[in-house]
């Protein structure tokens, strides 16, 4: 290996115990070095947590003619004239691939006459196709661990003939990400500094500014946009505030927080606090007004503000219950009394006939019904007494134990 290469490619292990992670896997990886043949695999996970080494390490020990291709940069074309002959395909990036690409592999894996080892970093389920995908062995790798991690970058620093304190290799390691490949790079920064420059404040001075990794398109995007979703239901504004900070500092468009905000506000908050909804527009509004990185500001308020109010789903599982309901047994005919006679003979029909107009009857309410028949003692609202809930349901609640008094009477 050539001294010029990179860090990582040089400190590339070649075998399975010079590999660093993935202890959860390491039985099936164990098991896959010493079958008869090789499966054709599918690693997914992370970037830098070692997909592509792995995929190289089991390849290898197979001992076949194997190549090496980036489904970005291998056209059809290409890959039809890479193949002659080869038995292992180690294929970086698959999710890279339409449809009709990943459809050229179905028949050479069917007939066994190519072992294919993808890798990718989105979430399979949505990136490879369900033909392609039954033809594969995926194994799921994580983000490399924070001890992991210093095993990786004491390495480095040994291969760099460097030594570094225990504070500036937890520096480089804590802004990583669980991403091998990034404490090796950032640690062949740090080769380049004065010797006298290479402790933990003065690294932390030089770097360059760290954008954390974010996949707007990975599963990160999901998985953080989650985090920061059931923060706000947990109430907790800490942990709403970090995913907050893991988003726009990441680079994630504004808008896409600000419709999961409303969502939220919706469908957790509710009735709980209506002035919760009103608030998380009004935060769209704003960042639409004011852009970034400004628009933090609402953003960060409006997170504080749905995780310290009261919850309620009930609105929400209210509509669930309805939705049930009429998929299971299609929509009802509306009652004749509810429909708008537009016509003479809509009226002839009966439509509208019997309706009682509420505002013409104390407290705008009158005894009347307005489900259909076949739903009339379905029940999909359940209130909660949660904040403002308790108030705005009382009336209502009071109303329909005086309907159901009425009945038992």
């Amino acid at each position: 290996m050539s001294i010029l290469a990179p860090l990582p490619e040089r400190l590339r292990p070649t075998q399975l115990d010079d590999f660093v992670g993935q202890e959860h896997l390491r039985g099936r990886l164990q098991n896959l070095l010493q079958a008869n043949r090789l499966p054709s695999l599918l690693l997914f996970g992370p970037p830098g947590c070692g997909k592509s080494t792995l995929a190289l390490i089991l390849a290898n020990a197979h001992g076949k003619k194997i190549t090496r291709l980036s489904a970005p940069e291998a056209g059809l074309q290409q890959l039809r004239r890479s193949l002659t002959g080869v038995d292992i395909l180690v294929l970086d990036e698959l999710h890279r691939f339409s449809k009709a690409q990943q459809d050229f592999f179905l028949p050479i894996l069917e007939s066994g006459e190519l072992t294919l080892i993808a890798t990718t970093t989105e979430n399979p389920s949505f990136s490879v196709t369900r033909q392609l995908l039954s033809r594969l062995h995926v194994l799921k790798l994580r983000p490399l661990l924070q001890h992991e991690l210093m095993q990786l970058a004491e390495r480095g620093a040994e291969a760099q003939n460097i030594k570094l304190g225990k504070e500036s290799l937890e520096l480089l390691t804590g802004v990583s990400g669980g991403d091998g490949r990034a404490v090796l790079n950032l640690l062949e920064y740090v080769t380049a500094m004065p010797e006298e420059k290479r402790d933990a404040q003065s690294i932390r001075a030089a770097l360059p500014e760290l954008v954390m990794r974010h996949d707007k398109d990975g599963d990160s995007h999901y998985e953080i946009i989650s985090a920061l979703i059931k923060s706000i239901r947990g109430s907790d504004p800490d942990a709403a505030l970090y995913y907050l900070a893991c988003l726009l500092e990441g680079g994630e468009d504004p808008r896409f927080i600000c419709r999961r905000l409303i969502l939220s506000a919706a469908e957790d908050v509710g009735l709980a606090d209506p002035q919760a909804l009103t608030m998380a527009v009004s935060c769209q509004q704003a960042v639409e007004f004011v852009g970034m990185p400004e628009g933090f500001l609402p953003l960060a308020e409006t997170c504080v503000y749905l995780a310290l109010a009261r919850k309620s789903n009930s609105a929400y599982a209210a509509y669930m219950n309805a939705a049930r309901e009429v998929k299971a047994n299609g929509a009802q005919p509306v009652p004749l009394h509810l429909r708008n006679a537009s016509t003479k003979l809509q009226k002839e029909w009966g439509y509208g006939k019997g309706y009682l107009y509420p505002h013409n009857y104390q407290e705008a309410w009158v005894e009347q019904e307005y489900l259909p028949p076949e739903v009339l003692t379905r029940r999909f609202y359940a209130p909660k007494n949660q904040g403002e809930e308790a108030r705005i349901s009382s009336w209502w609640k009071k109303l329909m134990q005086g309907r159901h008094n009425a009945k038992s009477e």
